[in-house]
This record gives structure tokens, sequence and C-alpha cells, in this order.
């Protein structure tokens, strides 16, 4: 059985289908890529996933129960995490009272969401920075910061949203080292993300969208020679090359 299920999801935005009837299935502990164009509905579906918009039709299943409609503070509880594509840290507070803050939504006080926060910004690679305010924090350890915030929460099912715009080339390889390091842990991966090298490199599976429906799913093999993919990123021209 998947450990999530995506039926049929559909969003409605006035008039415009934002996302219409794409289905796939995640297996317990696999990274899964979701690409496509830019405005192609990616954010949408994780935002559909977790809670943040309300679905119009279809229906989202985490481990065996339905969880369409739930509010994201229940998710959140059930095991389901994510990432925000700009990154908004409790500027003010330092790095380790921002993974606190995060720790509480399963502590049940203060000593124990501590304890949580510093044993997950060690596993994240952010302990050197945990007195340092969060709002000094250059792009790359904010993203970082993101992640960690989010495995404060103690996820099955970890969504990412492009945590990897706007790295240095060093930064992009630690990225990539740090999410196979959570998939490691047993962490179930959906990551939305432009840079291939990302993509290719840590997805087991990959369903690419464009115009808000799915265009092709398979290994990161299938889809980089797939010719609807290679049109929707590059143009018609270069699917019939």
């Amino acid at each position: 059985m998947a450990q999530l299920e995506i039926k049929n999801l559909t969003k409605y935005f006035g008039g415009l289908a934002a996302v219409k009837d794409v289905s796939f299935e995640v297996e317990q502990g696999a990274i899964l890529g979701l690409i496509g164009p830019n405005g192609s509905g990616k954010t949408t579906i994780f935002n559909l996933i977790s809670g943040y918009h309300p679905v119009t039709s279809g229906s989202v299943t985490f481990n065996g129960q339905e969880i369409t409609g739930l509010k994201t503070n229940k998710l959140c509880q059930l095991g389901l995490a994510r990432t925000f594509q700009i990154v908004k840290p409790l500027r003010r507070l330092s790095v380790l009272d921002n993974v606190i803050a995060a720790a509480y939504s399963k502590a049940h006080n203060h000593a124990q969401a501590k304890q949580v926060a510093l044993e997950t910004l060690e596993m994240c690679g952010l302990i050197h920075r945990k007195d340092v305010l969060a709002g000094g924090l250059p792009i790359g350890e904010r993203k970082r910061l993101e992640i960690t915030r989010a495995m404060a929460t103690k996820p099955q099912v970890l969504l990412l949203d492009e945590t990897a715009a706007g790295l240095t080339p060093t930064e992009l390889i630690g990225a990539i080292d740090l999410i196979k390091k959570i998939n490691q842990l047993g962490v179930t991966i959906i990551i939305v993300e432009h840079i291939m090298k990302v993509i290719m490199s840590i997805s087991h599976n990959i369903h690419a969208i464009n115009f808000g429906q799915t265009i092709a799913q398979g290994d990161p093999e299938f889809i980089s020679n797939h010719p609807e993919v290679i049109k929707a990123y590059l143009g018609a021209d270069y699917a019939e090359s």
C-alpha cells in the first residue's frame, strides 16, 4: 500500500483549472520528484496535499486514511510536513528558538522541545549557528533552517518546495546530501525542484506536469527522454529532433 496516494486531484480558481485530475502514489521511504515549467501547478499540488488550499475534487490518502480537507496542524500531527519556496523564518528569534517553536508541534514541554531542536540542528548541520538570529542568515542557511524546522516536527512524509533555489554550487551539493540523509532516516520525500541536477540525482521516480495536468511519470531516465517533458521545458523543436 502506498504511504501517500493522490487521486484525481483538481483545483479551480474561479474558472481556471490550476490542477486537473492529477494522480500519483508514493511508497514509504521513496523520493518522488514533481517537475514542470513555471506555473504548471506544482506548488498548488503541495498546497492541496498540505491543507493550505481546499480541494475542488479528488482525494489525498495518507497511511490508508483520507486526509482531504484536514487542517494543517492536524496533518502535522499525523506526520506530514512541508517547506515553502519563499522561506520566512522568525527573524528576531535565534536559529535554536525557530526550531524549538517547530518542535512544540509534538513535544510536551520546553525541555523536550529544546532537546528535539538541538538533535535536529545537529542532524541538519546547523548546530554551529544555533545562537545566531535567523534574520541574519544567508539564503543557503535560511533554506537549511526551513528544512530543519520541518524535520523538528518528526514527519513521516516531507514535502520540499524548491529548497535548492538560489544556492551556490557548494551549497547545492550540501543540499543534495542533506535530502539523501533525511531519506535514509526513513522519511518519504516529495520534492519540487527546477534544478535537474537535484531531481535526477535523488529521485526514485518523477511525476511531470504541465498546465496542471500529468504529462509523464516514471524513473529519471524515462522522464529525461520523454518527448512531452522535453517539449514542455525546451519547446516542440527539441522534442522532434
